[in-house]
């Protein structure tokens, strides 16, 4: 299972690297990471993506929070939050092409960032969700290049979980199909 981790460090030297060699002695593999200034000066946040079981994620949780540096760490893998990501896609767009991507693009409020004669660039930012429907979709059209962020999250205080939302819409859609 897919975990993610919400964690404020010291903005230090070191605190990344340490970090980093906790996951890689645990065998552990760090999917997406993002680290960015936090809401106080001299605090960073960072949001690691790392899959595991619960048992082994709550070791990792507890040896995270004996590191130097580290202030909090909190796993909210169930936790209703509002998550982002930022992909950048540079697509081939021949002639007879570019209509169709940027219909796609319009649909999913990409912006052309940049225009030439046999590409473009789109910028993205949604929900993972998001983010891998539209690279699905751009397949078709040879993807040249992707630079793509980590997943940063933010804990919903509302603790309305959007996901929860989308599945009770979706089994009131499959009911009213099926009358």
């Amino acid at each position: 299972m897919k975990h993610t981790l919400s964690i404020l460090v010291e903005d230090e030297s070191g605190v990344l690297s340490r970090i980093s060699c906790l996951f890689a002695r645990r065998g552990f593999n760090i999917d997406s990471l993002a680290v960015g200034p936090a809401e106080i000066d001299g605090i960073s946040r960072m949001t690691i993506s790392v899959r595991g079981n619960n048992r082994i994620i709550e070791q990792l949780v507890k040896q995270l929070n004996k590191l130097i540096n580290i202030l909090h760490v909190q796993n909210v893998t169930n936790i209703p939050c509002v998550e982002r990501e930022l992909i950048l896609i540079k697509v081939n767009a021949t002639q007879e092409d570019r209509s169709s991507i940027l219909e796609i693009a319009n649909i999913f409020r990409a912006k052309v960032v940049d225009l030439s004669i046999n590409s473009l660039i789109l910028e993205i930012s949604g929900d993972p969700g998001k983010i891998f429907t539209i690279q699905q979709l751009l397949n078709q059209y040879k993807i040249i290049q992707i630079a793509r962020t980590g997943k940063i999250i933010l804990v919903r205080d509302s603790k309305v979980n959007t996901e929860f939302l989308k599945m009770a819409d979706y089994k009131k859609e499959s009911i009213y199909i099926a009358r």
